[in-house]
């Protein structure tokens, strides 16, 4: 098949990193004015989102996956659910096929990524905690002072790869918060990337996301940036040239619509020729 004849995805995925408290959270769930989010909760900060008008945050469906150092949920339903085949979550233990709830009937959300419409957007927050969670399933038998070793780094990056790359082929909008990790590049210098694994995994891996979002606080204001050219130490980057440091009020919505300003654009021209048809009737009389 020739370029020419593919069109624009429509679909994205993208992912929002930055330090604690630079209002990843909430611009994430500010997509909510126009999206329906099946948001994923790792690490319990879904009171971020209450401060959302209400009407959004009835778009916004809860998964909570009560992930801990004992209890690491988050990588083993995450890995099942993200494959986009149906599964049962119980709301209790954040669970895939849980026999506990099942046994008991208790309440569970049925998920099936591959069948989602264009109008909901996945959340993950954050690969953060999904990296510690990996973590702790590598090491789940080993005492609490065990050190990883050689192989242990090589499962993490693993099991980050197998989630990570069926983010990358998703036939659904997703998008993925992390924080951000310092790390040395092959120059000598070092630059921030969003944690995703190990320090050398996630210097790549901005490769399976359309979209790379900075997030920081400067002179008492919250910056999000997503082009290339943002910061030479700050890794951003966006396939589509969204540009969210030069908006008035940046909001990840620019990126989700951004493949329906032509038909948008076609739709008002429309509009503007019906409204000019009654005048012109007129004049033929």
């Amino acid at each position: 098949m020739k370029l020419t004849e593919k069109s624009h995805s429509k679909t994205h995925r993208v992912l929002v990193y930055g330090g604690p408290k630079s209002g990843k959270t909430e611009l994430v769930g500010r997509l909510a004015e126009k999206y329906n989010l099946l948001w994923f909760d790792l690490e319990n900060g879904y009171e971020t989102l209450m401060k959302l008008p209400r009407e959004w945050q009835e778009r916004i469906n809860l998964i909570s996956l009560p992930d801990t150092r004992s209890y690491p949920i988050a990588i083993e339903t995450l890995l099942k659910v993200i494959r986009g085949t149906k599964v049962e979550i119980c709301e209790a233990h954040g669970k895939v096929s849980c026999a506990l709830c099942k046994k008991d009937s208790l309440p569970v959300s049925v998920i099936e990524l591959s069948s989602l419409p264009e109008d909901t957007i996945v959340v993950v927050d954050s690969l953060t905690q999904l990296t510690n969670s990996a973590i702790a399933n590598i090491t789940k038998n080993q005492p609490e002072d065990y050190k990883l070793q050689y192989d242990d780094w090589g499962n993490l990056g693993k099991l980050m790869d197998i989630f990570l790359s069926h983010v990358q082929q998703a036939r659904y909008n997703i998008v993925c918060i992390s924080h951000e990790v310092e790390a040395e590049q092959e120059d000598g210098k070092t630059k921030l990337f969003p944690v995703a694994g190990t320090r050398n995994f996630s210097r790549n891996t901005a490769k399976y996301f359309d979209h790379v979002v900075y997030a920081e606080v400067k002179n008492r204001k919250h910056i999000f940036a997503s082009t290339t050219t943002y910061a030479p130490n700050i890794l951003t980057g966006s396939r589509t040239d969204v540009t969210l440091e030069k908006d008035e009020k940046p909001s990840l919505l620019s990126i989700f619509t951004e493949n329906n300003k032509e038909k948008v654009g076609e739709t008002e021209r429309t509009k503007a020729l019906l409204a000019r048809l009654p005048q012109q009737k007129e004049i033929a009389k």
